[in-house]
């Protein structure tokens, strides 16, 4: 988190001779401070102090001697980093009463800055909280905020802040998820991994979000080839055994069309067809394609059989398929109508599935309607939940 930049010339612009003049300031009081404003000017920010140091021998200050006076020693303290010096010079041009709403602002985020890098993290805070009672969407503040409490181990307090706030960022994301790891708090660091990989669709993200979904008790194993969809449309399908192990279940699930694809995709990326292991990748290439050839054949007589028997399951699987082969109009009704049955082993994995045909046939919000009704404890609602995540994810 970068610190709160304050110029040195902001807090002295505008005071020229002509403003003591009106100001009515004394010479013994005018003339070194106009030097001291030349130093700073100059650069020479620690002669400018040294040079306020005469002012500080006269006696009897007026009030608005003492504001010109500190609101150049401010200005002179915080561009030599005398933060002590700066700190009390910036409470003191706070406290005067002269200055004007915006600069009053300015002038307490620049404070709490001086204190966020002079580690004094307790007045820091205080003076966040200022520009935040000020102006509550002041987000700089609110992240300073948090991070003291976080590097100060406010671990719960920290946290707080975070889940009250709106729209937080990438990195307001992560020091959220890093909080509840530390506190072992796993529902939460799942909600917010969520987050993060529905706005930030980062690979890590997803590898521990769909790692940590096969992992959760209850998951039904019945549904790894669908953690294996989202991590190849997400892009973390890399090794060979990856891709022959996701292609071998969408053999085994009837859907040939989809294995070939997956293959295909295993080639173009290198993955498959290289290697001592080439030969064996071309035999479930072929096996793939002979399927296929067997799946076309038997397609109307399976079909029937399966209607007949109505068999939600069997029908869900045909349509699936179908709908990977690209002929959507043909296998959507029947999933739609092994939805209807709800006779299936896994009625809410059946409907998962029809969401994501939905959504390869290019049927978006029918698909996020379709995906938003998913329940179960099994992983099924989970895994709806992560594919609308991808739907809507940010292009």
């Amino acid at each position: 988190m970068a610190a709160i930049g304050f110029t040195a010339a902001a807090p002295i612009a505008g005071f020229s001779s002509v403003a003591y003049a009106a100001e009515t300031v004394r010479a013994e009081i005018g003339k070194p401070l106009q030097e001291a404003q030349k130093l700073a000017a100059a650069g020479k920010n620690k002669e400018a102090l040294a040079k306020l140091k005469e002012t500080d021998a006269v006696g009897g200050k007026s009030a608005n001697e003492m504001y010109l006076i500190e609101r150049t020693r401010a200005s002179a303290a915080v561009a030599a980093g005398d933060n002590d010096a700066a700190a009390k010079a910036f409470e003191y041009v706070i406290n005067s009463g002269k200055l004007s709403p915006a600069e009053s602002a300015k002038f307490s985020e620049a404070l709490a800055g001086i204190y966020y890098r002079a580690k004094d993290y307790n007045k820091a805070v205080t003076w966040f909280q200022r520009v935040l009672k000020d102006n509550p969407n002041n987000t700089a503040a609110h992240e300073y905020i948090v991070q003291i409490l976080y590097t100060s181990g406010k671990y719960a307090e920290a946290a707080k802040e975070l889940q009250a706030t709106k729209n937080l960022s990438e990195s307001q994301l992560g020091m959220l998820a890093n909080i509840q790891l530390k506190q072992n708090d796993k529902a939460g660091y799942v909600q917010t991994l969520e987050k993060l990989a529905g706005s930030y669709p980062k690979p890590n993200y997803w590898t521990d979000l769909l790692n940590r979904v096969s992992g959760k008790p209850g998951f039904s194993s019945t549904l790894a080839l669908d953690v294996l969809r989202l991590r190849l449309v997400n892009g973390l399908l890399s090794k060979p055994g990856e891709y022959m192990e996701m292609s071998q279940l969408a053999l085994q699930a009837g859907n040939p069309a989809e294995a070939i694809k997956i293959i295909d995709q295993g080639y173009k990326k290198g993955a498959l067809g290289t290697g001592s292991d080439a030969a064996r990748h071309q035999r479930l290439k072929d096996l793939a394609a002979k399927t296929q050839t067997e799946f076309d054949a038997k397609l109307a007589a399976t079909q029937a059989e399966a209607e007949k028997a109505k068999d939600a399951d069997a029908l869900a699987n045909l349509g699936y398929a179908l709908v990977s082969e690209g002929k959507a109009e043909k296998g959507l009704p029947l999933i739609e109508q092994a939805v209807k049955l709800g006779t299936g082993r896994n009625p809410e994995a059946i409907k998962l599935h029809l969401g994501i045909a939905q959504n390869i046939a290019g049927k978006k919000p029918a698909a996020l309607n379709t995906l938003k009704s998913v329940k179960g404890t099994d992983g099924t609602a989970d895994l709806a939940r992560y594919w609308t995540l991808n739907i809507n994810r940010p292009m």
